[in-house]
């Protein structure tokens, strides 16, 4: 039962904190007018650490596997 708790809190969290980061950046992008250029780049650089974050789980989980 903890195991499956600790894994919906991760889950949870860090989809929270994904998501406003994704605000974070969305404000900083309006409030330095960067353009869609610029808040191309800004939101590419946050994609590619989600990414990072997703492709480390699938591999620890077929690691596990």
């Amino acid at each position: 039962m903890n195991e499956i708790f600790d894994t919906w809190v991760l889950y949870l969290g860090v989809g929270g904190l994904i998501s406003f980061m994704a605000f974070i950046v969305w404000d900083l992008a309006k409030q330095s007018n960067a353009g869609k250029f610029g808040t191309f780049i800004l939101f590419f650089a946050l994609g590619l650490g989600v990414l990072g974050f997703i492709i480390k789980t699938v591999i620890v989980s077929m690691l596990e596997q």
